[in-house]
């Protein structure tokens, strides 16, 4: 981390204890006798770099001083300390700290450690000077590089790394061009001090569009899913992110991991639909417990069957085979050009994060096409994706995100809204799903408008359950993994909005 410039935050306290191995009823040698006190003073000093529990071992609080030591394993990696006895004293030692926080940075200063005696042996007395000779109880140290990394939020609100783990690493990142950099002492009563620098360092702060609110509602409502899930929002009038979080997903990334969308990809499904003309949103249609449809046979989730009902209602309902029968009166493009007006085709550059809305290409068969038209097959998309989605529903217009401000998005690939006549369709439609349709469970989140799904994976036996959609002006989208049901979805959905 230190590599790119981030954040380093280290609990300060370490201590050292050193045993005198003299005989039974030998005087203990003094310090500036050298002797055992020497070879062990090394040895805690040796120890500090390569093994921190062996450190710990050797300190008058064991305790205390693994828990530090960890602390600064964790904080300073990959970087690990140099330290080397430079004298010898009756009452102390002194030695020199070497740390190579990165390529062409060094911080080197000496430090005092303090040697006491008793029945036990030598013992290095704690101070949190041990560490270094201007650090007192409490204090903390940050590596700093560039213009500084400390991140705020949208409302000028300091942001700990760890509230937005997936996002505010890189973002720090953005501060390294300048050769500049420092390491400051934090401390609660005192504020600042800078212990070393190089180059002209500024402390102003980097802002994003992060709502530190929006990210800690996002957090508690994956961690409440149940089950590995991951969430973006974003606000449709700007584009801000204003959220990214993940629980419990090892390596799966909300921003860019691609998933098949299930039955939110309806969204652009019905919007193909309605463009082409082949139905409107009152058009009855069938909605048999399965369909054949060349080859392929589309059942409907549970295999349920309902009488033939309005578009909008089959929507609301989540029939498959309504969606693929309509799919299959569609040109072979016609759902990854309607794909592509919601933004899942699109490509940004976004300061601070890499982002990968998703891939919707157009159907090489008449199968390809009605598992496209339920979003199984070759569909994918990330959660990323479908809040951006959802977040062109509520503006009825192409959204661009946006992250650090001041640094603004560069479009790589952009794309255009459907016309407005199709989005107050899709908006009536989206309604529906929860006032009388599958995400009943948000009904009394306030007005949210969305879409359940649920997604085969792997050899079909598990699925995924989804929901994206918005409220106000927050989009998002909530994907849970492996719960073959998208109730989990809805349900730490409104988790999430009961928290903003």
């Amino acid at each position: 981390m230190l590599a790119g410039a981030a954040v380093v935050v280290v609990a300060i306290v370490v201590a050292a204890f050193v045993v005198l191995r003299g005989g039974s009823g030998q005087a203990p040698a003094s310090a500036s006798s050298g002797g055992d006190a020497e070879v062990l003073v090394n040895k805690y000093l040796q120890a500090w770099a390569s093994d921190s529990d062996v450190a710990a071992s050797l300190t008058d609080d064991p305790a205390a001083a693994r828990t530090a030591f960890r602390a600064v394993a964790q904080g300073f990696a990959p970087a690990k300390p140099v330290a080397t006895l430079t004298q010898l004293k009756s009452d102390s030692a002194l030695a020199r700290v070497k740390w190579n926080l990165s390529p062409g940075r060094v911080w080197s200063y000496d430090v005092t450690l303090p040697l006491k005696h008793d029945d036990q042996g030598w013992h290095v007395h704690f101070s949190p000077a041990v560490i270094h000779p201007e650090l007192g109880p409490g204090d903390r140290l940050e590596v700093r590089a560039g213009a500084g990394t400390t991140v705020t939020d949208r409302d000028g609100k300091v942001l700990d790394p760890k509230a937005a783990p997936l996002v505010l690493p890189k973002v720090q990142q953005l501060r390294t061009s300048s050769q500049a950099w420092s390491v400051v002492r934090v401390s609660a009563t005192d504020g600042e001090q800078t212990l070393y620098q190089e180059g002209k360092v500024e402390a102003k702060p980097q802002q994003v569009s992060l709502s530190s609110k929006a990210q800690a509602a996002a957090q508690a409502a994956v961690d409440s899913a149940g089950a590995p899930a991951l969430l973006v929002a974003i606000q449709p009038s700007t584009g801000d992110i204003l959220a990214v979080a993940a629980a419990g997903t090892g390596q799966d990334n909300p921003l860019t991991g691609q998933y098949a969308p299930g039955s939110t990809f309806k969204i652009a499904t019905a919007a193909a639909v309605l463009e082409a003309g082949v139905a409107d949103a009152d058009t009855v249609l069938p909605c048999p417990a399965t369909v054949q449809l060349g080859q392929r046979t589309i059942p409907n989730d549970d295999q349920f069957s309902l009488a033939p009902l309005p578009l909008h209602s089959a929507f609301a309902h989540s029939c498959n085979t309504t969606f693929a029968q309509l799919a299959s009166q569609l040109p072979k493009d016609a759902l990854a050009n309607a794909a592509s007006q919601f933004g899942l085709n699109a490509d940004f550059d976004i300061p601070g994060v890499s982002t990968e809305a998703g891939k919707v290409v157009a159907a090489g068969s008449d199968a390809e096409q009605v598992e496209s038209a339920i979003g199984q097959g070759t569909v994918q998309a990330s959660p990323f994706g479908l809040a951006l989605m959802a977040a062109t529903v509520a503006s009825g217009k192409a959204v661009t995100p946006q992250l650090v401000r001041g640094q603004e998005t560069s479009v790589t690939t952009g794309y255009d809204a459907p016309p407005s006549g199709v989005v107050t369709a899709l908006r009536s439609m989206m309604r529906e799903v929860v006032t009388g349709g599958t995400a009943k469970g948000l009904a009394s989140s306030g007005k949210v408008y969305g879409k359940t799904g649920t997604a085969q994976f792997g050899n079909g036996a598990q699925a995924n359950g989804w929901f994206a959609g918005y409220r106000d002006d927050v989009a998002f989208s909530l994907l849970v993994l492996g719960t073959n049901s998208s109730k989990p979805a809805v349900s730490a959905s409104a988790a999430f909005l009961s928290r903003l």
